[in-house]
């Protein structure tokens, strides 16, 4: 699969979806920390993706997003920025509303038992 369809493919599956250097428990870079901790703030589940293991994600999709750092939050399908526009929706409670509008709309599946 092509690096793009496979980001595409990622975007579509996750309505809320962080591009991060590490993993929300152990950030590689205080810009994603800083984001991690504000989408955890929200006390919604999101799914994440760690660039740092996937140079080839890391490559190309600055280019597909048009925007050059991370960390990047998509929500939706839509590129919402990076992480000063994460603190600042935080700050605003903007993206607490965003991300808690989503998640009722995309519930997470229910765990077979």
């Amino acid at each position: 699969m092509e690096t793009q369809d496979k980001i595409k493919q990622q975007i579509a599956e996750n309505p809320i979806l962080l591009y991060m250097k590490g993993s929300p428990k152990l950030p590689s870079c205080g810009f994603s920390a800083q984001a991690v901790q504000a989408m955890m703030s929200c006390g919604q589940a999101f799914a994440y993706v760690d660039i740092l293991q996937n140079p080839d994600i890391r490559a190309e999709l600055p280019k597909y997003a048009n925007w050059p750092t991370f960390p990047q939050l998509w929500v939706e399908g839509e590129l919402i920025g990076g992480c000063d526009i994460i603190l600042e929706m935080f700050q605003q409670g903007e993206l607490q509303t965003l991300i808690s509008e989503v998640a009722e709309r995309h519930p997470a599946p229910e765990e077979k038992s």
